[in-house]
């Protein structure tokens, strides 16, 4: 089952700036802020479904992402707005350092 994501209020700078710390889940991020939403399957990571799995969660844990079902896939848009609200400017601090 697909674990819920955070609201706003709820975003936590600490679990926020973890779940951007590792060099794949800022590969995901960095994907999804050049679009408005990608499914799983088409992040082209050379690495296990699972592990791929674990990143994605982790970054929707945090509130980074979301992730809708979409038939049988599992569509990932990046929470911008969401981020901004609760800190500003990191999210484009960010993705202006990769």
């Amino acid at each position: 089952m697909m674990q819920t994501q955070p609201k706003t209020k709820d975003l936590e700078l600490t679990v926020v700036l973890y779940a951007l710390s590792d060099p794949i889940r800022l590969e995901i991020v960095r994907k999804l802020a050049m679009s408005d939403e990608i499914a799983c399957g088409s992040f082209n990571i050379d690495m296990p479904k699972s592990s791929l799995s674990h990143h994605f969660g982790i970054l929707r844990k945090a509130g980074i992402i979301s992730t809708r079902k979409e038939g049988t896939a599992l569509m990932n848009t990046l929470r911008r707005a969401d981020l901004d609200r609760r800190f500003p400017g990191l999210l484009r601090s960010v993705l202006r350092a990769l």
